[in-house]
């Protein structure tokens, strides 16, 4: 059943830009009352899903958004760790990255990606694959419950 409560979302990006930017398309798609939390490296990343400080009262995200290119832990190794790790594993991980290379889409999947996504260059366009991420991610599919 798709959630019938504001989503908690974990955004993992360490580009300022590109964070306000996703955060711009998701508050303007329609679902603002989404709980969006943002970090900006990959250590952050495992650390606020883990619960470890200073993200010990935070709630488990319903869906990641994970850029490729972050500092410290890359987006990879932040995958590669999640899908080890059987408390967290069931989490969703969407891939948001402006690599289209195939062989990163090709690495991300076979770690676990739950999904993979290009960002558009276009303002317009990124706005568009945010509404569908939503509603597929949170208004469609049936998430786990962690």
């Amino acid at each position: 059943m798709p959630l019938r409560r504001p989503a908690e979302i974990l955004l993992v990006e360490d580009n300022p830009g590109d964070a306000r930017l996703t955060f711009e398309a998701l508050k303007s798609s329609g679902t603002s009352t989404n709980h969006i939390h943002h970090v900006n490296d990959g250590e952050q990343a495992l650390r606020f899903l883990r619960k470890q400080a200073p993200y010990t009262s935070v709630p488990t995200p319903d869906v990641v958004l994970l850029d490729l290119n972050l500092p410290r832990k890359n987006g990879r190794e932040v995958l590669t760790d999640v899908k080890a790790d059987p408390a967290l594993r069931s989490i969703p991980i969407v891939v948001l990255t402006t690599s289209s290379a195939r062989d990163d889409i090709n690495s991300c999947y076979a770690l676990g990606a739950n999904a993979y996504i290009v960002k558009p260059v276009e303002f317009d366009r990124f706005l568009d694959v945010v509404k569908s991420f939503e509603l597929f991610w949170l208004q469609t599919v049936s998430l786990p419950r962690i």
